[in-house]
């Protein structure tokens, strides 16, 4: 009843507006393109648009089927993809999610030579903000998860890569520079600069200064490591980012690292990756690359 070819012209005419164009981009006939749409409104027992002069508005039906269409049809593409590259013997795209925004420059390292060993293979990353990473490994939108909050669930596995101290990040001018560590109730009068991330998620947050009932001043949020260093290296805040990341940047910026605590916020990195693809051997050998090059 249902198929592919309705799915693709309710995306379809959403997006260019009419039926018109919808079958030109779907190389239809329009009278092929709206005979197809009547007979599944014939079978499903209601409209999916109501007319409205020359535009057509999605009834509840059609907003359903939109919202299929827009869910289901990215993945028949991509497993489309896929089948074509086995059958002609490619590899394809290793595609790359990521939770973790300081690790982009680690996992450049780790691409870098892993393009080389793998020339049949291509990379692409997305990042944390675009989607939800756990959801995006379940429905194939990404064959890989890097993230330092796994999340584990049947038919997911999460390999550790590194582990690494989440510090807080000062100028050399800050009033808390030379002290060895610090502790929450020091920040209460600070601005606190943090990507854009739930604040559920952030370290700082839900294992430092909400355990002890404390928030900052100010809560501020940067998308972009350098310019976020670069206002706390200008006294303009603090951050909480990896020790290792810190001070690759303390070697040119007025930062000064301080531990979270006497005893410090240790995290890891995993690669998250689905159960069934863990015997693919350029997924392995990312995995193994990607230890190789682990920060310590």
């Amino acid at each position: 009843m249902l198929e592919k070819i309705h799915l693709s012209i309710i995306r379809e005419v959403e997006r260019q507006g009419s039926l018109t164009a919808a079958a030109d981009v779907l190389c239809l006939t329009q009278s092929a393109l709206s005979h197809a749409m009547k007979k599944l409104e014939l079978k499903i027992g209601t409209d999916i648009w109501l007319r409205e002069g020359r535009s057509l508005r999605l009834t509840q039906a059609g907003k359903y089927l939109l919202a299929l269409a827009e869910r289901l049809l990215p993945q028949l593409e991509r497993a489309e993809e896929r089948l074509r590259q086995y059958a002609e013997g490619e590899r394809g795209t290793l595609c790359i999610g990521m939770e973790c925004h300081p690790c982009y420059q680690w996992l450049l390292r780790v691409v870098s030579p892993y393009l080389a060993d793998w020339p049949d293979v291509d990379v692409d990353v997305k990042q944390r903000f675009q989607f939800g990473g756990i959801g995006a490994l379940f429905v194939y939108e990404i064959d890989l998860l890097v993230t330092p909050d796994p999340l584990y669930k049947p038919g997911l596995r999460f390999e550790p890569v590194f582990d690494y101290e989440q510090v807080l990040v000062v100028s050399r001018q800050h009033m808390l520079a030379g002290a060895s560590h610090v502790e929450p109730e020091q920040l209460s009068g600070e601005v606190l600069i943090t990507y854009p991330v739930e604040i559920e998620r952030l370290d700082i947050y839900n294992q430092f200064l909400m355990p002890a009932g404390i928030s900052p001043k100010r809560h501020r949020v940067i998308e972009t490591t350098e310019i976020m260093l670069q206002m706390v290296a200008s006294g303009r805040g603090v951050a909480a980012l990896p020790r290792w990341l810190v001070a690759e940047y303390a070697e040119k910026m007025e930062i000064v690292p301080l531990s979270l605590g006497k005893n410090g916020i240790a995290k890891q990195i995993f690669l998250g990756i689905r159960e069934n693809d863990a015997d693919i051997d350029y997924l392995k050998a990312f995995v193994e690359l990607a230890r190789q090059q682990a920060i310590a």
